[in-house]
């Protein structure tokens, strides 16, 4: 039963209370990175507890990259690497089936979103590269090999995308991709109607428009989209 007007009680620790004060204060008081921050007693003294609590909290923002000693000036803002963060965790045998799935459509969705940035900043010399990859996945001699030029094929696309974080973010995601990719009821792309091999898509990018590429994309991925639900 549900009472209207009543809150449940927070399951949070001392350290855990800790950590929140701490991000409202350093967003608050509008801190930067490179900005140095009060020293842990000072921190310990202004929010009334023990500077063992509060060292424990600040060691939380060190591990994510929030904040770093230096010497000579103490602890500072930091700019944190949140796909590194990101990287330490995204292990998929650690991950719920949905969380899985849910990785999982993110990276089609991206593949599919990167159309209107390939088509801002691609060059000649990049076409080059997709032609020698598919080259390259063409002679293969073993489903490793080819497998291996599939991959790069769409990491070069990121990589011409310029954008680094989405390049990165794609990295990350591959394990996932990879896991799904075995766990999941695939077709092979030989059983897929309409589809769009990388040569294909190359020819796209040399002639066709942003929304070609990305309903080539779609064709090209559409044994991965029949897994969406």
């Amino acid at each position: 039963m549900k009472l209207q007007g009543i809150k449940p009680i927070e399951n949070m620790t001392q350290v855990d209370r800790i950590e929140m004060n701490l991000h409202d204060y350093f967003r608050n008081e509008n801190f930067l990175p490179g900005d140095s921050i009060p020293k842990e007693i000072e921190l310990a003294e202004a929010m009334g507890v023990s500077r063992t609590a509060m060292r424990e909290a600040l060691t939380r923002f060190k591990t994510l990259g929030i904040i770093e000693s230096k010497k000579n000036r103490g602890m500072v803002i930091t700019e944190p690497d949140v796909l590194q963060n990101m990287n330490r965790v995204l292990n998929p045998q650690l991950l719920h089936q949905d969380t899985m799935q849910d990785f999982f459509e993110l990276r089609l969705v991206i593949e599919l979103g990167i159309a209107d940035l390939l088509y801002v900043r691609k060059t000649d010399e990049d076409i080059k590269k997709l032609e020698e990859i598919v080259d390259k996945e063409n002679a293969a001699k073993s489903k490793a090999e080819k497998l291996k030029w599939d991959i790069e094929f769409h990491a070069t696309l990121y990589k011409i995308s310029g954008n680094q974080t989405i390049e990165r973010f794609q990295r990350t995601l591959m394990p996932v991709f990879d896991y799904m990719k075995n766990t999941l009821h695939i077709r092979s792309q030989e059983q897929t109607a309409d589809y769009v091999s990388h040569k294909v898509l190359i020819q796209i990018l040399k002639t066709g428009t942003v929304e070609d590429f990305r309903q080539g994309m779609y064709k090209h991925l559409m044994q991965y989209f029949e897994q969406i639900k």
